[in-house]
């Protein structure tokens, strides 16, 4: 398994166990909460938030820039292939 995209996994899996839909949005930083960096290595945050835009500039996670900071949400358009990321690379049912 791809180190890269378990953790795009992990990301996405972060927001649609806690129902993080259209409209309903986290702070940004709630999405990196899972990672800890001693276990992702040296540079493992910042590889976890350039993967968080990489995951947003690909259109499945939305982003909602608000004055007291940027929010995210998982796009629901694009929720069967969300659902199929997650269920292939972390075996979780969403």
């Amino acid at each position: 398994m791809d180190n890269k995209n378990a953790i795009k996994a992990r990301l996405l899996f972060s927001l649609a166990r806690k129902r993080k839909w259209g409209e309903s949005h986290t702070a940004y930083e709630n999405m990196l909460k899972p990672f800890k960096s001693a276990s992702l290595g040296k540079d493992g945050m910042s590889l976890a938030k350039d993967l968080a835009d990489e995951l947003m500039r690909a259109g499945l996670i939305l982003k909602k820039p608000t004055h007291y900071g940027l929010q995210v949400s998982l796009n629901p358009r694009m929720a069967h292939e969300i659902k199929k990321m997650i269920k292939e690379l972390l075996g979780f049912d969403v």
